[in-house]
């Protein structure tokens, strides 16, 4: 993080998001705090709290992306939960302390990983001395120490000859068994909604009294030396050590992205639906500012965790939210509509542009598509113009439209071998005016 300014967050999020610079700068700023906390005393640390951001904009228009985008960049922990599937304790739904177990369970998978990719190299070299012991067992005589050293120095040769044939790939087809070391559970938990972590944790526990069952599977030696290099592999990490800083992960730099915030917001009316909208509000008020969430591996502390929300608040504002909820999201962003010209810079030019996707999805049956300006200008303008006439759904018009647009193109690629094709704006009229003239049918369609 040392050397990734806000400048450098927003030139990346520039990368694969048009736009909205004013809450890719929010986010940038709010990232680099966190560097600059983690610089500071330990007694002023603990002291200085995220400062936690609401978007407000209409679906489709990079809400969710910068966040993900934001959480890669950083490589912190992150999850995306929808706001409306929280609800209060005796509605049917989600725990909302689920959220922080679920991060828990990420950074715990991203910290493994890491953990795993640095102790590949040993390894593979034990996965292999293991496998060899499969291929050409030890003789009788050599394991109790009986054999002569002409025949021990020959079964070495024999084992070297093996390996070389290993790693050069001669013997991927061979089959060999191998066991494979599995617990067995004697029932299963039929699980209701929200009730999903007992079922796991009542499986782990119960694992811990059950032995664990050698089952003998017969597969390709290719496949044989993934199994053991995974096992050996799980063996020298420290379990312990992962979860500790998986857990410091979560507690310093996990981010949490609450979708669909304003689905929650009542409108100041004491009865119906509005009363299970503010309950879950003041279920989300303790995570927020900050309380200990128990999960299986252990307290985990929400008080320096960043929270983005999101919504489109078409039919409630912020200021409908609980007025101790809005304290805890001081940084309030505007998210701009999109039109034509957003959509043909969208189109282009990101790293994930469609167009590139589209073209590099047909390369793949040697078939070379080819939009030209025009019929770009024209996909933008039919997004744009099916957006004001039906829903607003923002950026992702653009893929009903080009999926329309490139349906026959598509189920007919395997038999255009080295075809070429050029997308002009009279095919995309072609293809796309009936539809957009009649509002029945672009509202169905489009």
């Amino acid at each position: 993080m040392d050397n990734i300014t806000p400048k450098r967050i927003v030139a990346e999020l520039d990368k694969y998001i048009i736009g909205q610079h004013k809450a890719k700068k929010a986010v940038a700023i709010a990232m680099r705090n966190r560097w600059r906390r983690q610089r500071l005393s330990p007694e002023l640390r603990d002291e200085v709290l995220p400062k936690n951001i609401i978007m407000i904009g209409p679906t489709g228009v990079g809400k969710t992306e910068i966040a993900r985008r934001l959480s890669k960049l950083a490589n912190a922990p992150f999850v995306k939960v929808e706001a409306s599937k929280f609800t209060e304790v005796g509605y049917v739904g989600r725990d909302v302390e689920s959220m922080i177990r679920d991060l828990t369970e990420i950074s715990i998978n991203m910290v493994k990983t890491e953990h795993v990719e640095r102790v590949q190299e040993k390894a593979k070299a034990l996965a292999e001395e293991r496998l060899l012991d499969l291929l050409l067992p030890q003789p009788k005589t050599l394991r109790v120490g009986g054999m002569e050293d002409e025949e021990r120095e020959k079964h070495k040769e024999t084992r070297e000859r093996l390996r070389a044939q290993l790693n050069e790939g001669k013997l991927d087809n061979r089959y060999v068994d191998i066991e494979v070391k599995e617990k067995m559970i004697p029932f299963g938990v039929v699980s209701n909604v929200g009730l999903e972590d007992l079922e796991i944790n009542l499986k782990e526990m119960l694992g811990n009294f059950l032995p664990e069952r050698a089952k003998r599977k017969k597969v390709k030696v290719s496949e044989a030396l993934v199994i053991l290099q995974n096992e050996e592999a799980n063996k020298l990490i420290d379990i312990d050590k992962v979860t500790k800083e998986a857990i410091e992960r979560v507690e310093q730099s996990g981010i949490v992205f609450i979708d669909e915030i304003d689905k929650i917001a009542s409108r100041g009316y004491s009865h119906g639906p509005d009363v299970s909208r503010e309950g879950v509000q003041r279920d989300l008020l303790p995570i927020v500012e900050g309380t200990t969430v128990t999960t299986k591996h252990g307290p985990v502390k929400t008080e320096h965790i960043l929270f983005i929300a999101a919504g489109a608040f078409h039919m409630s504002k912020p200021s409908d939210l609980i007025p101790e909820l809005q304290g805890r999201f001081p940084i309030r962003v505007e998210l701009d509509a999109l039109g034509k010209e957003e959509f043909i810079r969208i189109l282009t030019e990101p790293n994930n542009a469609l167009i590139k996707q589209y073209t590099a999805l047909l390369s793949t049956e040697d078939v070379i598509l080819e939009f030209t300006k025009d019929s770009i200008e024209e996909i933008a303008d039919i997004a744009a113009h099916v957006n004001e006439k039906t829903e607003n759904i923002g950026a992702r018009r653009l893929h009903t439209v080009l999926e329309k647009l490139l349906e026959d193109i598509s189920f007919e690629a395997p038999e255009k071998k080295n075809g070429r094709l050029v997308i002009d704006k009279k095919y995309v009229r072609d293809k796309l005016n009936e539809i957009v003239k009649d509002e029945d049918l672009s509202r169905y369609i489009l």
